[in-house]
């Protein structure tokens, strides 16, 4: 009787293993195909699309509301994970991107102001649906997938304007800016489904969740997102002055920095890593892109494409290869931040190019700098703690929309020509990448006066245990700490 059952339990086992690996494939296939389409729906893009409104639709009512993508975005993510205690990553893979399925289908019938602003919500709640969904379930997976989906966020964020602006090249409908890529979510949506069926058919495995400490954090992040979402609404719906908005911006930055100090050595690094992230590398790329649109004497997207790919498949490479060979050292966030802080240095030098390709070298040292960090710092994390850094990211790439704009209303006063604008935009783009470093200087510093501080309170601790057990007292046993590596709750 016993031998049978060997069998069958070796049976199961080899399906089980190939089961594994098939889901895993399709896993790594939906983060490829979903991270993407949840970061493009970031920007704000019909303003490119102006000339072909139709003469009834209000041009400012309609491009307020469709910015409101990014602030539903930031607001769902931290819902999103705290949802993920009780439901699984499958369900919202699925659910977010139906929902974002069902927006592109109705984009095509869009035709007022208020229909355009429910799409674009349901865009952002869509995308902030699937960004945490696709990190927990790539947490007990095989490492090399968190490393993917770290890689792909990088990616993302180096292309989401690019992206968003390439279906937009000779349109006739201006409706084409609320479906850039249905057949890419119709895709994505498949492999969801997919996947879905093979995390029922492996019996519903449990997801990490979040601990109950950063359960309290991710509600606390949720205050700083509806702050600057109020503020990036507000700034568009009434005529505010340049210096306003870049105060307003930098105070939004620094609270999202104090916010982002709580927590264990490895949590302020990982949500460091994501602010500064989230300030620097999209609303940059954002401004290079336009700088480099022909209309501005640049080589255009179709001379944009080797230097984004390029960078982007560096930006992927190096987040397999920091998490095979070097997540466990502590230097190499910090090696990553300094590669963005270059990237932003050498934006100052090489933009704008005529040509397009020197482009790589800002691109490539933005993604792969990036990318390395995202890799290193979710390398050392708990999943709760990942989750509360995500939950601070995209509010920080809004306080670096808003910073950017300020700086451009500051250079763009008073210009009466074409070769001053020109001027004035290329002169706010190297501004920006000035202040951009400067706050990637401040992030570092910070990382490292933290960290110091960490390491001598452990070492004072230690030297107290020398103590006790010099003078023959018993030392009190630490309860063991949960593995940062599943996050699980008691």
């Amino acid at each position: 009787m016993a031998v049978p059952s060997i069998h069958r339990s070796a049976d199961a086992a080899e399906s089980g293993t190939r089961l594994g690996w098939f889901s895993d494939a399709v896993l790594a296939l939906l983060i490829v195909a979903a991270l993407p389409l949840a970061i493009v729906a970031i920007p704000n893009t019909v303003s490119v699309v102006a000339a072909l409104l139709p003469d009834g639709i209000d041009r400012v009512e309609l491009m307020r509301a469709h910015g409101l993508a990014l602030p539903a975005m930031m607001l769902t993510v931290p819902f999103a994970a705290l949802a993920l205690r009780r439901v699984g990553a499958a369900h919202l893979l699925v659910g977010g991107l139906a929902l974002l399925a069902v927006a592109d289908a109705a984009g095509g019938y869009a035709g007022s102001v208020f229909l355009v602003g429910v799409l674009r919500v349901a865009h952002g709640i869509g995308a902030g649906l699937l960004l945490p969904a696709t990190l927990v379930a790539v947490w007990a997976r095989p490492p090399v997938l968190r490393a993917l989906w770290a890689g792909m966020l990088a990616l993302s964020l180096l292309g989401a304007q690019a992206l968003a602006l390439w279906p937009l090249d000779g349109v006739t409908r201006w409706q084409v800016t609320l479906q850039p890529f249905p057949l890419l979510t119709g895709i994505a949506l498949a492999l969801a489904a997919v996947y879905f069926v093979l995390w029922m058919t492996a019996g519903r495995p449990a997801a990490p969740v979040a601990l109950f400490e950063e359960r309290g954090r991710l509600l606390k992040a949720t205050a700083p997102a509806a702050g600057i979402a109020v503020l990036a609404i507000s700034t568009a719906s009434q005529d505010w002055r340049a210096e306003l908005v870049i105060l307003l911006a930098v105070l939004a930055i620094a609270g999202l920095l104090a916010l982002a100090s709580t927590g264990d050595r490895a949590g302020r690094a990982s949500s460091y890593t994501m602010v500064a992230v989230g300030v620097v590398v999209l609303p940059s790329i954002a401004q290079v892109t336009y700088v480099e649109m022909r209309g501005l004497g640049g080589p255009g997207l179709s001379g944009l494409w080797l230097p984004f790919c390029v960078a982007g498949l560096l930006a992927v490479a190096a987040a397999v290869l920091v998490r095979v060979f070097a997540v466990a050292h502590t230097w190499v966030t910090s090696l990553g931040l300094l590669a963005m802080l270059a990237g932003l240095s050498s934006m100052r030098f090489l933009t704008p190019s005529p040509e397009g390709l020197v482009l790589v070298v800002p691109f490539a040292l933005l993604a792969v700098g990036a990318s390395v960090a995202l890799t290193a710092v979710l390398g050392q994390a708990g999943v709760g703690t990942a989750l509360f850094s995500l939950a601070l990211c995209l509010p920080a790439v809004l306080a670096g929309y808003l910073l950017g704009t300020g700086v451009q209303l500051t250079m763009l006063r008073g210009v009466t020509s074409a070769q001053e604008l020109v001027d004035s935009f290329v002169s706010a783009l190297h501004l920006w990448a000035l202040v951009g470093g400067f706050l990637m200087v401040v992030v570092i510093v910070m990382a490292a006066l933290l960290s110091g501080r960490a390491r001598a309170t452990q070492e004072a601790g230690r030297e107290r245990q020398d103590d006790v057990r010099e003078s023959g007292a018993v030392a009190p046993v630490p309860a063991p700490a949960p593995s940062p590596e599943d996050g699980a709750s008691a």
